[in-house]
């Protein structure tokens, strides 16, 4: 340790315990027990609270225009700006679909065509009530996130985790960093870092599905938005201690069956050599990921690049996900609510959810489905759910199945990890059986 200075240190550990405090420590507040990311997104949306349907409006609306624009232009347009080029060129169909949202949010803002569209079940739901919290709890996760990612934190637990990937889930133990920058950022954080790291030789097929389908966990950030619109904000922490608990179990089960189990455990390239675990001599576990803490630590040298990062990760994620939610949310609840899709859909779960005795079963079983295209319809569909436990069984299934189309998984299949459109639908479904008994029987104990 003679080789890093005091600074070194502070420069791990002061960022890392804000972050770690901001995101992880619970704290009581007015509505109940929360963590203090919470409190400033409940702050804003009260401050702009006239504002944010507009707000939302117009980052759909800009993000459509420039997505065109590029798509027009060609790749190259924005090349000189990485990162917008990466935010606005996108293939044809999320092309088509941020149109296609822009032209919802302008038609449900000033209320034009059928009050299907923009009513407050469906469209007014979305724009003035879902994408509020999104734009709250954006701003804050997103400015604040490179606190836990750049400043050691994954490297540190990266290498503590190394004993327990490997015996319990067949992993490297550089994957519970992917499992952590899910957790902590955003489930396309971890598909992306995946990817990444499978192109460049750490993995094999089978670890990188595995990663993919298994640990680009939804994040602290988005399992808020989901218990905010179900209205149990205030049981944040029992929710997320259950969800943990049922997405272990599902990361026991699910490299050990097919789809997953099946994948060769080849690498993309033949002269990929995978990942040197072992530690140095004169090492300990604890004094090596400490060292890989400190030395990531000191590559961040700039408040201005904090803050970049920072607001680049806001934008990434409201033009990101916002026009996602948007087109398919809304297209999604015009079917829920007038016609008897989801009904027939969920009626296979209606004995299911009855044997383990949950209230509205006939309801609940309309959302144990549509969470295959977006994450948040679920929660939108169940928040008018009288129930409680069933408002929490929803919203932990919908957290835990993980492969939703409007994001991570339409992410993957645009990605290098060896996954197919038939593979997410099988491990989607079996996330759901595995997953939705040991959510319940939790829930009866909390509730």
């Amino acid at each position: 340790m003679r080789n890093y200075t005091i600074i070194d240190h502070l420069k791990f550990i002061i960022p890392s315990l804000i972050g770690i405090f901001l995101f992880m420590v619970p704290i009581e507040s007015g509505d109940g027990v929360t963590i203090p990311i919470a409190i400033l997104a409940n702050w804003i949306q009260d401050l702009l609270a006239d504002q944010l349907s507009a707000i939302m409006m117009i980052i759909i609306v800009i993000t459509a225009i420039m997505t065109l624009f590029t798509k027009l232009a060609g790749e190259k347009a924005l090349a000189k700006t990485p990162f917008f080029q990466n935010l606005f060129y996108t293939s044809t169909f999320w092309t088509v679909t941020r149109v296609i949202a822009a032209v919802f949010a302008v038609m449900v803002f000033f209320e034009l065509g059928p009050e299907a569209v923009y009513s407050e079940d469906t469209g007014g739901m979305l724009l003035h009530s879902l994408l509020h919290v999104l734009f709250a709890v954006f701003l804050f996760a997103g400015l604040f996130l490179p606190l836990l990612m750049n400043f050691g934190l994954l490297e540190l637990f990266g290498t503590l985790m190394t004993k327990i990937m490997r015996p319990l889930f067949r992993l490297p133990g550089r994957s519970s960093v992917d499992a952590l920058a899910s957790w902590v950022g955003d489930g396309t954080i971890g598909v992306l870092l995946t990817s990444k790291q499978y192109e460049e030789g750490y993995y094999t097929k089978r670890e990188a599905a595995v990663i993919g389908t298994t640990f680009s966990i939804v994040s602290i950030t988005f399992s808020l938005v989901v218990l905010t619109e179900v209205g149990l904000a205030h049981m944040f922490v029992p929710f997320y201690l259950t969800v943990a608990i049922a997405g272990f179990i599902a990361a026991l089960i699910m490299p050990r069956i097919p789809p997953l189990s099946r994948k060769a455990n080849t690498y993309i390239r033949e002269d990929s050599k995978g990942i040197n675990e072992t530690i140095p001599v004169g090492d300990n576990v604890l004094t090596f990921g400490y060292k890989n803490a400190l030395d990531r630590a000191k590559k961040e040298k700039s408040v201005y690049k904090f803050l970049k990062e920072g607001a680049q990760n806001i934008l990434d994620m409201w033009m990101g996900v916002a026009p996602v939610v948007m087109a398919f949310g809304l297209v999604a609840l015009i079917i829920a609510e007038y016609t008897p899709v989801f009904s027939w859909l969920g009626a296979p779960f209606i004995p299911l959810l009855e044997l383990m005795q949950v209230p509205y079963a006939a309801e609940a079983s309309e959302t144990i489905l549509i969470g295959f295209a977006d994450m948040f319809l679920p929660a939108i569909i169940g928040s008018s759910i009288e129930a409680e436990i069933t408002r929490f069984i929803i919203a932990a299934l919908s957290v835990t199945q993980l492969i939703y189309m409007s994001e991570v998984g339409g992410l993957l299949l645009g990605s290098k990890v060896p996954v197919s459109f038939k593979d997410l639908i099988v491990i989607f479904l079996l996330r759901t059986l595995i997953t939705l008994p040991i959510i319940t029987l939790i829930a009866h104990m909390i509730f």
